[in-house]
């Protein structure tokens, strides 16, 4: 299974590596290692998450942030990495 990470997807990272390296140096390359480690989980588990206004919700295992996927084919896209600490509204506003 192929995994695509979309363009806000990416910015989306980056707004989250940004944030932790300013918290600790060191940090937001430690975050990026976790989110690829749970974006490439999907190989395994792609399709078997909660899904929540049309996409599938996987919850990142060692920060508090949600990935947004749909699968067509033999691809799995990611739309968009969230942190779940955003309001609700936010959150679905950002996936609509």
């Amino acid at each position: 299974m192929k995994i695509e990470i979309l363009d806000e997807a990416e910015k989306d990272i980056a707004i989250g590596v940004h944030f932790y390296e300013s918290q600790s140096e060191g940090l937001g390359k430690y975050f990026l290692n976790s989110i690829f480690s749970d974006i490439e989980s999907l190989h395994i588990y792609g399709g078997i998450h909660i899904v929540i206004s049309d996409y599938y919700r996987l919850l990142s295992k060692r920060f508090p942030f949600s990935m947004y996927y749909k699968m067509s084919n033999k691809t799995i896209y990611i739309y968009a990495v969230l942190d779940c600490r955003k309001k609700p509204s936010w959150i679905q506003e950002r996936l609509s």
